[in-house]
């Protein structure tokens, strides 16, 4: 048996920021339907507007940061700030007397998740070499997952232990984000590099500035079409509702999903870098149209407890495996680029996607719009076969060094 390489002190801690970070935000998101609908009076369309939109804003900064990490290799400060913006105006929710406020705090949450995203990403990817790209990026998932485990749980038990006090759930959200940032600032070296990991050459500047290869553009592409069908996993909860789930019981379906995706992302990432991230990620939007066209289906509340865990093996599948890709197809070119431009295409599509789904059910119901999702999600994996038919390969020419 292969022993494989640790993964080293900057992806244990980048993975605890995840951690927190994704508690604070899962003590608030499985909420956000019932108090949108129940407290403030919105509708499904709201709810798609909001989601949308702040995710459209999160992507934006995406792009303008991996831009600027590309000629200011400082992503632990881009880190740091992006955090810590998160942290301290998510709890704000709790203030909130109208959609618009939600709306307000939601587009400034993502704009730390913008500022943050492409920052992270870049540590991570210079951390490793690119055969343990798929490990780094599932060990970050897991733990992302693993919050979003625990949050929804913390949730319920103070929702049950202060008869269903939404707001005060929302403001306590401000303690596991504040863990996060310190996590980031103790555990993270300064100025760690954007473009390599430890002890690796610098690279020389005509590679720095090669332009990013035709293959990455086509996997852009395709990931940003799959992104289309993505609408927010807000509406499985309010399908859940629907389907009779009762609102102390959410953020519990919530963390089951979120168990699932704790425990597959790792291995499977892993799995992704032995038997190739291309194929993974096919199997993975397959996964997807077939989740959502069953949760179309779905009659009784029973069968939401058992569709949940089950589509979080998509996220195993796709969420850190798709990241992972980026290095893999971009090593010669400009890598923090490459994660902005993979970032801010796929969540832009966010705001559409949201849109698409939030209207169509209204207009026709929540059974129809979720199976417009599965189909555009087929769709996306047409592309990947393209892809793989224009014979794909890895990067045969990455080395261990991580070079963008």
């Amino acid at each position: 048996m292969v022993r494989r390489r640790p993964l080293g002190r900057v992806v244990r801690a980048l993975s605890v920021t995840s951690l927190f970070t994704d508690i604070g935000t899962e003590m608030i998101f499985p909420l956000l339907p019932v108090f949108l609908t129940s407290v403030l009076g919105a509708g499904a369309e709201a709810l798609g507007l909001i989601e949308g939109l702040a995710d459209a804003v999160a992507a934006l900064l995406k792009l303008g940061s991996g831009w600027l990490l590309s000629r200011w290799p400082r992503p632990k400060r881009l880190a740091i700030a992006g955090y810590t913006l998160s942290s301290v105006v998510r709890p704000l929710v709790a203030l909130a007397a109208a959609p618009w406020h939600v709306l307000a705090v939601r587009v400034a949450d993502r704009i730390g998740k913008g500022t943050r995203g492409t920052a992270r990403d870049s540590l991570l990817s210079a951390a490793v070499p690119i055969e343990d790209q798929g490990r780094a990026f599932g060990l970050d998932r897991a733990a992302d997952n693993l919050g979003a485990l625990v949050g929804p749980l913390v949730a319920s038990a103070l929702l049950w232990a202060f008869a269903g006090e939404l707001r005060l759930v929302f403001a306590l959200a401000v303690v596991p984000g504040a863990l996060a940032v310190g996590s980031l600032v103790l555990g993270v070296p300064a100025d760690a590099p954007a473009h390599r990991a430890a002890g690796a050459a610098a690279p020389a500047p005509a590679v720095v500035a090669a332009p990013l290869p035709g293959r990455f553009w086509g996997y852009l592409a395709a990931s940003g079409a799959f992104a289309v069908a993505g609408s927010s996993d807000a509406f499985l909860l309010l399908r859940a509702q629907e389907l009779g789930v009762a609102a102390a019981a959410l953020p519990l379906l919530w963390s089951l999903l979120n168990l699932s995706k704790t425990l597959s992302a790792y291995p499977l990432g892993g799995l992704a870098d032995r038997a190739g991230k291309l194929p993974t990620l096919a199997v993975g939007f397959a996964w997807y149209a077939a989740s959502y066209w069953l949760f179309a289906r779905a009659g009784t509340a029973w069968q939401l407890w058992a569709l949940f865990p089950l589509y979080g093996v998509f996220y195993g599948l796709t969420e850190g495996v798709g990241k992972a890709m980026v290095p893999e197809l971009s090593a010669g070119g400009r890598r923090p680029l490459a994660f902005g431009l993979y970032n801010g295409v796929t969540g832009l599509a966010a705001l559409p996607a949201g849109l698409l789904t939030g209207y169509l059910w209204k207009l026709y119901g929540g059974p129809l719009a979720l199976e417009v999702d599965a189909a555009l999600a087929l769709v996306a994996l047409a592309g990947l076969a393209v892809l793989w038919s224009a014979r794909y390969t890895p990067n045969a020419t990455a080395k261990p060094t991580n070079q963008p």
